[in-house]
């Protein structure tokens, strides 16, 4: 796969060369809509070299034909893509560990890199979830725990259902951060939920206290909403860890390049070339 652009001689942001250990976007792929091998090269094809993780919908997988499934994964890998089950394990532990087990190989059978371990609508203690992290990157797979501070994050909630429901103790989810990477976690997933999402001002406090206390290399902001994005950037630079929709790679990866912007970001996203990436 070759990388030649026209308009090479006009300067954009350098960005680390795949696969990146910084400046990640991770792009919601099978969701609610179906997303085939033609749409699916669609994007490879135009966009791929900006991507580097495909995330499934929570289970969506477990609804397709096996060998389309493993089909669709094998063209995310042509281009050097990881490939996330999405939040599925809090679904998968009501049913106990054998269940978990299977999941797990499973997963591996099938050729997912990464296995998202959701908590969102299980109250799980902290031990467990660093136990799970282990157990997925025994298996040879990267564990992405999902960490955040909204109870009930994941799902369809309202403003007024989400306050109803509370939120959870920052410094508690910080701890258990901390424990699944020094478990050897792949990266930690913050939910948007009771942040940026679902709430009437954003708790960009919460942010920063991430942020403090986990550092930036090994997290990952979900920020499906172009304003939250351009947000991230603007406040943590272009090589901060994103979770974005599939429709919004274009978008996300303009302002990380520094060509587009609002009227906050427009020729002010800048990194140093140091001639070493593309």
């Amino acid at each position: 796969m070759t990388n030649n652009k026209a308009f090479s001689k006009i300067r954009h942001n350098s960005r680390p060369k795949k696969p990146r250990s910084y400046g990640v976007t991770e792009i919601r792929g099978p969701y609610y809509n179906v997303m085939g091998e033609r749409y699916l090269r669609d994007i490879m094809e135009t966009m791929g070299e900006h991507v580097d993780i495909i995330k499934f919908a929570g289970g969506s997988f477990s609804l397709m034909p096996e060998d389309q499934l493993i089909h669709f994964i094998n063209i995310c890998h042509e281009y050097d893509v990881k490939v996330d089950t999405g939040g599925w394990m809090e679904y998968v532990l009501t049913q106990g560990i054998e269940a978990v087990d299977h999941y797990i190989s499973e997963c591996k059978r099938v050729g997912f890199d990464i296995i998202e371990i959701s908590t969102g609508f299980l109250t799980i203690p902290s031990d467990d979830i660093v136990r799970l992290t282990k157990r997925v990157q025994a298996a040879g797979l990267l564990a992405k725990p999902e960490i955040g501070i909204q109870f009930g994050s994941g799902g369809t909630n309202t403003v007024a259902q989400n306050e109803a429901a509370g939120l959870t103790d920052i410094d508690k989810a910080i701890e258990t951060g901390k424990q699944c990477l020094a478990a050897g976690a792949y990266m930690l997933m913050i939910e948007s939920e009771g942040i940026t999402e679902s709430v009437d001002t954003w708790r960009t406090d919460m942010v920063s206290k991430f942020v403090k206390e986990l550092g930036t290399e090994k997290v990952m902001f979900e920020a499906a909403d172009p304003n939250v994005f351009a947000w991230y950037i603007k406040n943590y630079g272009p090589e901060i860890n994103l979770f974005v929709d599939h429709s919004q790679i274009v978008q996300l990866e303009g302002l990380r390049r520094g060509i587009w912007g609002n009227a906050e970001l427009f020729g002010r996203v800048l990194t140093l070339d140091d001639g070493k990436n593309a």
